[in-house]
């Protein structure tokens, strides 16, 4: 899936600094990842994803609050996409 700001989100989306959280499946990440990343991984039953407004992924995070903590350590804004 592809996501373009520019279709849903207010033009100020980047200047405010918000980035989008979203869980990320499992099918997802062996698209995405190389191989044996997966491997290294204790869990992926609740990996999130961080994306700027290009959709740009910027993290995976192991759960939700962790991955709205590291967009707020990078003075980022987070929000939930659905």
């Amino acid at each position: 899936m592809t996501f373009h700001a520019s279709n849903t989100l207010p033009a100020d989306f980047d200047m405010r600094g918000l980035v989008y959280v979203r869980p990320i499946a499992l099918d997802e990440l062996q698209r995405i990842l190389p191989p044996n990343a997966l491997d290294q991984l204790d869990t992926t039953d609740d990996l999130f994803a961080v994306y700027n407004s290009d959709g740009e992924r910027l993290a995976i995070v192991e759960g939700r609050e962790a991955a709205f903590a590291a967009a707020r350590a990078h003075q980022l804004t987070p929000t939930s996409l659905h």
